[in-house]
């Protein structure tokens, strides 16, 4: 089904699909799955209080089993919201008006250490963002450098010499991969009709020696001991000017910020830097759309500027519209995905349902955002108090006058005195004492109490009313650097899970603080990323009370023969082939599936774990919330690791002493039932759950003891680590011996 979403025009900017065969599949399954739920809570009350009254049994194994059986139901019923009423979109950006008509737009790129992220791979993407399919005296591009590293300003400023041979050569050729790297390292793709063309073989030739001399000064540059972050210096900001001001306007404008650090204020991770941005760019360019990019996500369609303003530009949805939302998409994504880095239950299934009731969450990068959403700006009005305003945006007078300007399109032709003092305000705006009694990070622009920033930010902006739009188009509008290692996929897991707790644990979180400002089921997908890292709940009472039972010849599930072991296994059997439904219709192989349940089983029982212990010491004061940017170098090893789907296992022992436990002890529980069955036929009508639950997390978790027991190669689980889980598989039996006693 599609659906029209722009005016009576016969030439709209976009349409909207519903798929009315995927929404009733969907919904039955919810409807079945539903009742098959309650039956099963129906089954477990009335066990519980059979065994309080006949005492047969210890008490405590089914009360537990209850609670993860429970919280696991929690979170199904939440996440379904998701599968409601998924949409589609497609993008008509031919039909868009004169470029003249089309509105400027800035682009924010953060980085925020050099040793993790190298200046090379952020400025092919500064240079791809240059290179977009939009008119060059309506693109200002910004790179937020957060650790005030004289290198990356340097690697800057070459940037911008190398851009002014790079952005005409993909404007002449058609040139679509419009990241000089990527473009160099395939043989990809220019305007069919130039292929032949002996003038372009050689520009092609000379862009590529250009890129090779000013990749190695950049190499020579971040090899450099000054490569290092400075978290003590003062604000930096400089717009990228070689000859002349009134000529930089033939290029994208570049502009390089270093906000003000000091040891004794608190910075506020990203969402700093971006309210850092927002206020410098308000007094250099002011467009009134952001396109917000990681410093390693390039642009790879050059036309997603065009097909994100098919959007913006509808007049049924430009008063409404905060942000167009692409997914995130990576181009060093082996076919085996074993760490499911490339995200795509998120971004191919679950934003496609939010996107079917007022939008998609804000995801963190490649997103196009309108400055206003962020504001929240008082009604202009002649008897305007501008002590309030200044109270809830600062001091700045030239930021206030901003605040109600459309944008300065002509701020580079002023004289040079004024332009010298607009930057010298910039400054003003960058430093640490700036946000001091205002409303930054409260109520004016990116919100600073989570660290996960995009997600806080987005639940504020829906419950402002605002709406938001998910496109994927057919070719990716940016690629970006997935993990490919599990120790940065569990850091990077539970730095996520951290901060959604955070909102889920305070006064905005979304089943709260959402429904009476945002539709109910756009609440429940809310709180369903709130509350995700709950979960570890349940996953360490299933992956200890049914072995620690089994070899106490407890039973916790019900007979092969009893009815209620039907219902048992089709909410198994039904959920799994929902999932591998999903997953086919994402375009994924059926290994996804097993990949999918692996890494949701691993990152439950470690980073859900420690992100949900972390957010609650924070909460009680016993701790400060903290931010390390997932390292973006390439290593060789790690990558051939990965592209062979073997895991690596180097990394912290907190993070693999609790899985070589838990997973060995599974088999050896395992290993028991089987022979209890073998010797004790009549038995395997009671343990049979049990022993299958053991095997399938034996199954899961087979990689771990492979690791452990197989391997000789450098990502192998070391020695020590193994010895380490010896001592916490007893600590694990003795306790929970006494817990399943009672």
């Amino acid at each position: 089904m599609t659906l029209q979403i722009m005016n009576s025009s016969s030439h709209p900017l976009h349409l909207c699909h519903l798929k009315k065969s995927t929404l009733i599949i969907n919904r039955l399954y919810i409807l079945f799955h539903s009742i098959a739920i309650l039956i099963l809570i129906f089954f477990r009350i009335s066990s519980i209080l059979t065994l309080f009254h006949s005492k047969n049994q210890p008490l405590i194994p089914h009360l537990l089993i209850f609670i993860s059986e429970l919280t696991l139901s929690f979170l199904w019923f939440l996440n379904q919201s998701y599968y409601w009423r998924p949409v589609t979109r497609t993008a008509f950006p031919e039909r868009l008006p004169e470029d003249d008509q089309l509105p400027p737009i800035d682009v924010f790129i953060c980085t925020a250490d050099p040793r993790a992220e190298p200046p090379l791979g952020v400025m092919n993407t500064v240079i791809s963002a240059m290179a977009l399919n939009y008119p060059v005296e309506k693109l200002s591009v910004y790179l937020s450098d957060d650790a005030g590293c004289p290198v990356t300003l340097e690697a800057m400023r070459e940037a911008l010499k190398f851009a002014k041979l790079w952005v005409p050569f993909c404007k002449k050729y058609g040139v679509k991969t419009i990241c000089p790297e990527a473009y160099f390292t395939s043989e990809e793709d220019v305007d069919e009709a130039m292929v032949d063309s002996h003038e372009f073989g050689a520009d092609k030739h000379r862009m590529k020696e250009e890129y090779k001399l000013f990749a190695q000064k950049v190499t020579r540059m971040s090899e450099s001991e000054s490569c290092i972050p400075n978290k003590d210096h003062s604000a930096i900001v400089e717009v990228m000017v070689d000859e002349s001001i009134h000529d930089q306007r033939k290029m994208p404008l570049l502009v390089y910020v270093s906000r003000e650090k000091r040891p004794s204020h608190p910075h506020h991770f990203k969402a700093g830097a971006l309210n850092a941005l927002l206020r410098v760019s308000s007094l250099i360019s002011n467009a009134p759309y952001l396109l917000g990019l990681d410093c390693d996500m390039y642009c790879n369609n050059k036309n997603s500027a065009r097909e994100a303003m098919c959007f913006h530009l509808d007049p049924n949805l430009s008063s409404s519209l905060a942000f167009v939302q692409f997914p995130q998409t990576f181009h060093n994504i082996s076919k085996h995905d074993i760490y499911e880095s490339q995200l795509r239950c998120t971004f191919k299934t679950l934003w496609l349902g939010m996107d079917g009731i007022k939008g998609p969450c804000l995801s963190g990068t490649g997103y196009y955002l309108k400055r206003e959403a962020l504001y929240e700006l008082p009604l202009m009005q002649e008897d305007i108090n501008l002590k309030e305003v200044k109270q809830r945006f600062g001091s700045s007078n030239e930021f206030i006058r901003s605040l109600y300007k459309k944008y300065n399109a002509k701020v580079l032709d002023c004289e040079k005195d004024l332009f010298d003092e607009s930057l010298q305000e910039t400054k003003h705006l960058a430093s640490c004492e700036y946000e001091n009694d205002t409303k930054w990070g409260n109520e004016v622009g990116f919100r600073y109490f989570s660290v996960t920033e995009d997600f806080y930010t987005s639940i504020h902006m829906h419950c402002k009313h605002w709406i938001s739009v998910n496109h994927m188009p057919s070719r990716p509008a940016f690629l970006g650097s997935c993990t490919t290692n599990l120790n940065d996929v569990l850091i990077q897991g539970t730095r996520w899970s951290a901060g959604l707790m955070e909102v889920a644990l305070s006064r905005f979180s979304p089943l709260i603080y959402g429904p009476s400002r945002m539709p109910i089921l756009q609440s429940f997908c809310y709180a369903w990323l709130a509350f995700l890292p709950t979960a570890f709940i349940s996953l360490w009472i299933l992956a200890t009370i049914p072995f620690l039972s089994l070899l106490s010849h407890i039973t916790i599930y019900p007979k092969v023969t009893n009815p209620f072991f039907l219902v048992f296994l089709y909410v198994f059997v039904l959920s799994n082939l929902q999932h591998m439904r999903e997953i086919h219709s994402t375009g994924a192989s059926i290994q996804t599936w097993k990949y999918e349940q692996r890494v949701w089983m691993i990152k439950g029982i470690t980073s859900h774990l420690y992100g949900s212990a972390h957010a609650i010491m924070e909460k009680l004061g016993m701790k400060e919330a903290n931010f390390l940017p997932t390292n973006k170098v390439v290593n060789e090893d790690e990558v051939k690791l990965h592209q062979m789907g073997i895991y690596n296992f180097q990394t912290s022992s907190i993070f693999l002493v609790p899985l070589c436990s838990l997973v060995t002890l599974n088999l050896l529980a395992f290993i028991v039932g089987i022979i209890q069955i073998v010797f004790r036929r009549e038995y395997v009508d009671a343990i049979f759950i049990q022993t299958f639950l053991t095997f399938y997390i034996a199954l899961m978790g087979y990689p771990v003891l492979e690791g452990m027991m197989l391997r000789k190669d450098k990502g192998r689980i070391a020695t020590n680590v193994s010895c380490y889980s010896l001592i916490f598989s007893v600590f694990i039996l003795s306790f929970g011996k006494l817990l399943v006693a009672y």
